[in-house]
């Protein structure tokens, strides 16, 4: 049977509880890691089998981010009627994503200093460990500078993904959005797009940084995404 897409779905439904707990546990773990401070920073995920995605209310603590706190948004980025709070300023990005990479089931924006560090001078985090051919396959890119509000920015991380083996990008004077297949697998990204580009900051501080050559960086990245683990 085929799912109606386009069927309503209220924000109470019991079928969102699951993702609802879910996306309240992965804005713990932005904080965990040290990825976000104060407000800053979001998560969403796509709702399975509708044209709709849940993601962090606008201006509320992580302390306060329950599973009831995740707002239902529709994929033209507009708040689902019959919430108390209101979406995320990064819900319109969120959304183009949405619509444009139909492989895409999560997205995650933070403000993690040393991978904002690069987007500020705007410039990639150069593949020269292991663990960047690993998760991204290659640098990590910058993307072009938006204004927050509209689909610009949303613009800009699907025009510079498309194509690309990277999940994550820097966007220019901004910082870093990652996508994956799964929401948990965008947090992943995070994590490691930081932690990537911590380590080639201090790398700096003792020489110049080795790229890895680029047959290198392919057979690292196939046996990450297909052998790796269990």
């Amino acid at each position: 049977m085929t799912t109606d897409t386009t069927a309503p779905l209220s924000p109470d439904d019991p079928s969102l509880h699951d993702l609802r707990v879910e996306l309240a546990h992965l804005h713990d773990e932005l904080v965990r890691w040290g990825l976000v401070v104060w407000t800053a920073g979001n998560v969403s995920a796509r709702v399975p089998g509708h044209d709709l995605f849940l993601i962090k209310p606008s201006g509320v603590s992580y302390d306060d981010l329950g599973p009831e706190a995740m707002v239902l948004c529709t994929l033209d980025g507009q708040a689902v009627p019959g919430q108390d709070l209101g979406p995320s300023s990064d819900t319109a990005a969120h959304a183009y994503v949405y619509r444009h990479m139909a492989e895409v089931n999560g997205v995650v924006h933070t403000h993690s200093p040393h991978a904002c560090a690069f987007a500020a001078v705007h410039e990639p985090v150069p593949c020269v460990l292991t663990g960047i051919g690993d998760e991204f396959g290659g640098e990590i890119p910058v993307g072009p500078f938006a204004l927050i509000g509209d689909d610009s920015i949303g613009r800009g991380i699907v025009e510079t993904l498309r194509g690309h083996r990277s999940r994550a990008v820097l966007m220019a004077n901004h910082g870093p959005f990652t996508i994956g297949d799964t929401p948990k697998a965008a947090v992943k990204a995070a994590v490691l797009c930081e932690d990537n580009a911590r380590s080639v900051l201090l790398a700096r501080q003792l020489g110049t940084p080795v790229p890895i050559a680029a047959e290198d960086v392919d057979a690292l990245h196939d046996r990450y995404q297909n052998v790796y683990g269990q």
